[in-house]
């Protein structure tokens, strides 16, 4: 026995050490998982009780009529306490029948009372227990029943000398229970609760843990690592008891218990951690739980706390608002200013010399394209629509260079920043020498434009650049329309401008055209 304790100790300190706060993240994003899932366990639940229901509805034999009684109550006992409490009424029923005892139909009545807070009730049925006419199984489940009556007596009441009392009592009956219950995984835990209120916290660890390793039904597996956790609570071993509490709580859900203490507990000391938003949906669905199953106890026990995690989780989300609003209004200054930055970039034309060079090769590029395309109209405008696709290209990349300012900015490297500022009218003058240049093309390809442009207004509205200009920005506006580029974003675009800017020129415009208004643009397509 000795070299076994020796073992689990062992074995213990060796998970300890290799699980860690990383370990306890893990099991916490487990947890969050099996959360998410709830929907699904209580939908295979309730499966499992509607086809216990179906069986009930098909059986003609009372005794095994108590049996599925049986059943369902142990289904809904910790999942939706009222509707437990109305199988112990139809086991009542077939009580002779199933020639069982009545004592157990008690003890089941008041297991579901407890679960729904009316401990008054439950005291005056338990008491109706004839405890020097009931087999020793029975006497266990008396104790049992007793032991949980003063242990929720003391956690419901608030009066300190009351609260004592009750644990003195549940005391008295877990050692009743220890001189009856049989070796195996249920006396070990009422050996390590006894052993934790004798602060005997190293002796009760081992035996919780060989509990663990030997077989044992799921809902046994959830209360050892519920009374580790406890443990580790009076060992002060705080990350022992998120780990225990989580893999509890992963359990209860997994199981669709809605009566359970794990997950409040978990979150309140998640909330003492500063982990607010895990706290508040820990006690979240610990309360709609409690609610779902007419839990009383945890009902109040979620109330007492979850109006604090409340509190601190609205405050979080408002500064983070508050932050937000902040963030929107510094990129909202910071745009303007980008705006001013990309009207000075001129003096950066050095740092963007590699840049000037690949916007030399494309243009070399067009060019030897464009003699080709020569022979034809059609092939004319196919050029200007390539080159006007790789100049555009050339200022979307001007455009990702100012974004690199605006990431500057963000991560406030203020120094770089002010250098940024203090370039020149680089992109303006880049604009105007692009603008110049396609000037200068378009009216190589159709020197006639102004002239058969004008022909389609009325005299009033004739437009023509000024000294200086080859094209002024209407007569560029349908520039582009004549090489086939009508869609205004497009031209938008290209031109620099917003659209209802250009939408503005071109309604303008056609409010000029002499003849035919409708047809104006398809007009100028001809020319």
């Amino acid at each position: 026995m000795k070299k076994n304790v020796i073992f689990w100790v062992l074995a213990h300190f060796f998970a300890l050490a290799c699980m860690g706060q990383s370990s306890n993240e893990r099991i916490l994003k487990e947890l969050d998982g099996v959360i998410a899932k709830k929907k699904e366990y209580s939908a295979e639940r309730e499966r499992t009780i509607a086809q216990l229901k179906q069986r009930l509805a098909n059986e003609h034999d009372d005794a095994l009529k108590y049996t599925l009684c049986d059943e369902l109550f142990n289904q809904y006992l910790h999942y939706q306490a009222d509707s437990a409490l109305h199988y112990v009424d139809e086991m009542q029923k077939y009580i002779r029948a199933a020639k069982q005892s009545e004592a157990d139909v008690i003890i089941h009545r008041a297991d579901a009372m407890g679960v729904m807070g009316a401990y008054n009730e439950v005291l005056r049925h338990v008491e109706q227990i004839d405890r020097n006419s009931v087999t020793p199984d029975v006497m266990l489940k008396y104790y049992y029943a007793m032991r949980t009556y003063y242990g929720w007596m003391a956690g419901y009441t608030i009066i300190p000398s009351e609260k004592e009392k009750y644990l003195r009592k549940t005391a008295c009956y877990r050692d009743s229970v220890l001189m009856l219950v049989p070796e195996g995984t249920a006396r070990s835990i009422s050996l390590a609760e006894k052993m934790i209120l004798d602060s005997q916290f190293d002796a009760a660890i081992p035996v919780l843990n060989k509990a663990l390793s030997q077989p044992m039904s799921i809902q046994e597996k959830a209360y050892v690592n519920y009374t580790l956790a406890s443990v580790y609570e009076a060992k002060g071993d705080v990350d022992m008891q998120i780990y225990y509490l989580a893999q509890t709580a992963i359990i209860d859900l997994s199981m669709s218990t809605r009566e359970y203490a794990s997950l409040q507990r978990l979150a309140w000391i998640l909330y003492e951690q500063g982990d607010i938003e895990r706290a508040y949906r820990y006690l979240r669905c610990s309360m709609e739980d409690a609610v779902a199953c007419n839990a009383r106890l945890r009902f109040l026990e979620v109330t007492e706390i979850f109006p604090i995690v409340n509190e601190a989780y609205s405050e979080r989300v408002a500064a983070e608002r508050r932050i937000l609003n902040i963030l929107f209004l510094t990129l909202a200054v910071i745009a303007v200013l980008l705006v001013i930055v990309a009207l000075r970039l001129y003096s950066w034309n050095k740092r963007l010399s590699l840049m000037r060079v690949g916007l030399s090769d494309a243009n070399e590029e067009l060019k030897k394209v464009n003699e080709k395309l020569a022979q034809t109209g059609r092939i004319k405008e196919v050029y200007i629509a390539n080159y006007l696709d790789r100049c555009v290209s050339y200022l979307d990349k001007l455009e990702q260079y100012r974004r690199s300012l605006e990431k500057l900015a963000m991560a406030s490297r203020i120094d770089d920043l002010f250098k940024a500022i203090r370039s020149d009218q680089f992109l303006r003058d880049e604009r105007k020498e692009f603008y110049m240049e396609f000037d200068k093309s378009f009216l190589e390809l159709f020197p006639n434009f102004i002239e058969d442009f004008n022909a389609l207004l009325a005299d009033d509205g004739k437009i023509y650049p000024k000294k200086g200009e080859l094209l002024n920005t209407e007569l560029r506006i349908f520039a582009l329309i004549r090489l086939g580029v009508t869609d205004t974003a497009r031209i938008a675009h290209f031109l620099g401008y917003s659209l209802a800017t250009v939408y503005n020129y071109r309604s303008r415009i056609r409010n000029k055209v002499k003849i035919n208004k409708e047809m104006f643009e398809q007009d100028v397509m001809k020319l």
